[in-house]
């Protein structure tokens, strides 16, 4: 083979299965077989292989990067990536209208409509036709660079076709946003792979699409079947793509997948007919969708009539009504919140709503669970309020047990936190946590989770948390990720080196080790050891958020009152919303197996110790992979006898045979 003979075949390679990838992922419609399609990109690896010069960033064959060290960078987006307002019935939208008309009277208004993926929204960037990174949505200003992983999504193009009629968006700047989505069939068999092998099946498609696009490893992506939908197009000239419709003809042009069920329409009536349509229809599209997104079509009218917040006034999300599933309520439980509100939750058997499994439901308060009659053993109606939050419904009274009684809210405030004092003021629904202020709370929240034993985060100690809050920069935990050097230097406390130091420290933690995020969280009852047991057992924060009671009550040290502590303060929607403003903000706690000498071996510690404190001892401990304990057990190896010992402890553990050893034996055992 000469050398020019090898470039040929490269090139005319590259283009065909790239003509192939277009035909199977875009148009649906693919002329050859998978083999016919592995067999030419296995002769195309082989000549890139013999000869390294060919290759290119573009070539099919580079999909798959090495593994990302050091986590995501930061990103601004050019364009914000902005979120929508939520409309639930026609007279929603229709007053939607009615105010663009005010804003823009005397225009001709054309809707365009097209199906809401249930996905991670992330833009891809190109250059000249070639791709060059993939930025997820983030706080909507900043998201993350994870280019080696989108790379590896198959139908994302890594060079963009070249069509007649859209040549020019081939050249400079093309940004293509999309929800990067795992469709149901590829998420069915992935769980029914896991079920075969013997491990736990995953939540739903939109979480598992959105962890593992945050995989370090971009090998680990690529072995999950995830898909790319694009829904909008930018060029740094707006007056090139004139329509909503027009983005989407070209994107098919440039070989992006999109959704066909997109289109246009003149009338207001003829935009509802189309959300009753794919209504019906919406149970059967391949990926999950809980609405439909309505636009003005024309894109200069879109500028003009501008954003609130964080919402366009040319665009709402439509959410169908909630489906409906009936369960029983094992137990009421009842959440303190950051305000020191008392939310009561219902547990339930675990039960399917609008794709996802639910396993509790607030109450919201006292009056509500009245007004519902919900008790222990009833049989209720679960719903989800636009697809998101489950609800109870109502109470099937017929199916009540016959020794049931009503709920006594004060007696259950009363059992669940004894320690604790509750009033209800005026015509206030909420029972709240007598002396105390909902600021106060979050000042206690903010420096346990910056505390040593949790994220231990330099320099945010009481007094910079008081500054903080008082100043209205920090409203709840999750704000101080928001903080910049600027908000800081309006506060008397700070000047530019303490205040770059002060955001170098949190941003520092923005990726914690999975059990001192779980301690920080300052979920009652959950203490240091609690936390490594929890992230042992659940390895995520989304594996511990979808538990149930019996499985808690499962792992170590976590009993009844535990394990309803912990499913309370993930069943408050305070807290809910809380850790998706972690994962906006880039906030990723990771799981590390522990290692050391000794795993597998638990130590309690009684007495004083002359060479540390008792806190500084379990970390030791933890830090060589074993268990720190506060009370003697039957699976407790050694008891560690520091001066002024208790009897109870000591007597304790010679009935269970554990080793008692004094402070030098133990730093023995440390060094060793």
């Amino acid at each position: 083979m000469t050398r020019h003979q090898p470039e040929k075949r490269v090139a005319e390679l590259r283009n065909l299965l790239n003509q192939y990838s277009y035909e199977y992922h875009v148009l649906d419609a693919p002329t050859v077989s998978d083999a016919v399609y592995d067999s030419l990109f296995g002769e195309l690896k082989k000549i890139e292989s013999e000869h390294p010069e060919l290759v290119t960033s573009d070539s099919p064959t580079q999909r798959v990067g090495n593994e990302l060290k050091g986590g995501f960078a930061k990103v601004e987006h050019r364009t914000r990536m902005l979120s929508l307002n939520d409309v639930f019935d026609p007279e929603e939208v229709r007053a939607w209208v009615v105010r663009m008309d005010k804003l823009l009277p005397g225009h001709k208004r054309e809707f365009f409509a097209d199906v809401k993926m249930d996905g991670l929204a992330c833009a891809l960037i190109y250059e000249d036709g070639v791709f060059v990174q993939a930025i997820t949505r983030g706080d909507s200003y900043v998201g993350e660079d994870v280019t080696n992983n989108v790379r590896t999504i198959a139908n994302v193009p890594l060079r963009l076709r070249a069509e007649k009629g859209y040549e020019h968006f081939l050249q400079r700047r093309t940004e293509i946003r999309g929800e990067i989505v795992m469709l149901k069939k590829d998420f069915d068999a992935l769980n029914e792979q896991r079920r075969a092998d013997g491990e736990p099946e995953f939540a739903n498609p939109r979480n598992l699409a959105a962890g593992t696009i945050r995989q370090l490893d971009p090998k680990l992506v690529a072995a999950r079947p995830l898909h790319f939908r694009a829904y909008d197009l930018f060029r740094d000239d707006a007056d090139e793509i004139p329509t909503n419709m027009y983005a989407y003809e070209a994107l098919s042009a440039l070989g992006i997948t999109r959704n066909r069920e997109a289109s246009v329409f003149s009338s207001l009536d003829d935009v509802m007919k189309f959300v009753d349509h794919i209504g019906q229809i919406r149970h059967d599209l391949p990926f999950n969708t809980d609405g439909l997104v309505i636009k003005v079509n024309n894109r200069a009218q879109y500028r003009e009539l501008g954003v609130v917040g964080k919402q366009p006034r040319g665009a709402v999300a439509f959410k169908y009504a909630a489906e409906q599933a009936t369960t029983v309520v094992k137990d009421i439980v009842i959440s303190i919140g950051r305000t020191g509100a008392a939310t009561p939750v219902a547990v339930f058997d675990p039960v399917v709503v609008a794709g996802t499994t639910v396993r509790h439901a607030s109450l919201h308060n006292a009056d509500e669970i009245a007004r519902l009659d919900v008790r222990l053993g009833d049989t209720v109606v679960i719903f989800k309020a636009g697809d998101i939050i489950p609800q109870v419904e109502s109470v099937v009274t017929e199916l009540r047990p016959k020794t049931s009684e009503k709920f006594d809210y004060e007696k259950a405030l009363a059992e669940q936190y004894p320690e604790l004092e509750f009033e209800r003021q005026g015509k206030d629904v909420v029972y709240r946590v007598k002396g105390t202020s909902g600021d106060l709370i979050l000042k206690r929240s903010v420096e346990y989770y910056a505390s040593k034993g949790a994220l231990d985060i330099d320099t945010l100690g009481e007094k910079n948390v008081v500054a903080l809050v008082d100043a209205g920069l920090v409203r709840d935990v999750a704000d101080i990720y928001t903080l910049t050097v600027d908000d800081l230097l309006q506060l008397d406390r700070f000047a530019e080196i303490s205040a770059n130091k002060l955001i170098d420290a949190i941003q520092d933690k923005k990726n914690p080790p999975l059990e001192k995020f779980i301690l920080g969280l300052g979920i009652r009852h959950v203490g240091a050891q609690t936390a490594i047991d929890l992230a042992n057992k659940y390895h995520s924060i989304d594996a511990l958020q979808n538990t149930t009671i019996e499985e808690l009550e499962q792992v170590d040290g976590v009993g009844k009152v535990v394990a309803e502590s912990i499913l309370a303060w993930f069943a408050d929607e305070d807290n809910e919303r809380l850790l998706q403003k972690f994962d906006e903000l880039g906030v990723h706690p990771h799981y590390e197996q522990k290692t050391g000498k000794l795993v597998g071996q638990n130590f309690v510690v009684t007495g004083t110790l002359e060479s540390m404190g008792r806190d500084d001892a379990a970390d030791k401990i933890r830090a060589l992979g074993g268990t720190f304990q506060t009370n003697v057990a039957k699976d407790t190896t050694y008891l560690v006898a520091g001066g002024k010992v208790g009897a109870s402890k000591l007597k304790k553990a010679e009935a269970y045979g554990t080793k008692i050893i004094d402070e030098q034996a133990f730093l023995q055992l440390l060094e060793s």
